[in-house]
């Protein structure tokens, strides 16, 4: 939880004091900032990926959650006084979570600040591993497509070379200018040969780090009913 970041918004300075200093208190302590109601910008990046919306002032609360509503991403929990103050938060801003403010209040908030925390860790991990499934994907796509194209474009690098080699063995037919060129596709040609190989090398040699496996356990079963 060491990159995690919180936003601590209230217009009480004795409230974020108390979250903070219980939070430092734990061996592993997100970034955290403090803020008030009206310096509070929902919109911006930096709001971290937990917010905490403490006492604010007369008023406040409801453009706060608003804003909130309409702007942030992060997961909200909300402190309140009382019973009557829990539903009226809830009605309010129904995503948010809510901590009723009494005995082991700072202990309850930070239960469910660092759970939510945790979850929001795991969901970006998921949608990390989501995004890197998906170009590995692609690129085994890409890789499967030039190994069905490779008889195709080995014929075609065959005819190039072969036909380049029958206009070089004709100097006396091909002006000096036009010679050249061909010797620069004759050159060219062997290169994209020699990637065409070696890309054959890796798939044989892939494959049978694939079937090593197979084959070392295979090999252990034998021994073992032996």
């Amino acid at each position: 939880m060491n990159h995690s970041s919180v936003l601590i918004v209230s217009d009480d300075a004795e409230f974020g004091r108390t979250v903070v200093a219980r939070w430092q208190a734990e061996r592993s302590v997100p970034e955290i900032t403090l803020a008030t109601s009206d310096v509070c910008d929902a919109k911006s990046p930096d709001t971290g990926d937990l917010i905490i919306v403490g006492p604010v002032r007369n008023g406040a609360r409801a453009d706060l959650l608003s804003r909130l509503a309409s702007s942030s991403g992060a997961t909200v929990i909300c402190i309140a006084e009382d019973e009557k103050h829990v539903a009226a938060l809830r009605s309010e801003y129904p995503p948010a979570l809510v901590v009723r403010r009494q005995d082991g209040w700072a202990e309850a908030l930070l239960l469910v600040s660092t759970e939510s925390l945790r979850r929001t860790e795991a969901l970006a991990r998921a949608q990390r591993a989501e995004r890197l499934a998906l170009s590995c994907q692609r690129d085994a796509t890409l890789g499967r497509y030039m190994l069905e194209m490779r008889p195709s474009v080995n014929n075609a690098l065959t005819s190039v070379l072969g036909n380049a080699d029958l206009l070089l063995l004709m100097p006396a037919e091909i002006p000096t200018e036009s010679r050249q060129q061909i010797q620069t596709i004759h050159a060219m040609a062997l290169r994209l040969n020699e990637i065409v190989q070696r890309f054959s090398s890796l798939a044989t040699e892939m494959r049978a780090n694939e079937l090593e496996p197979a084959a070392e356990a295979q090999a252990e079963s034998l021994a073992l009913l032996r």
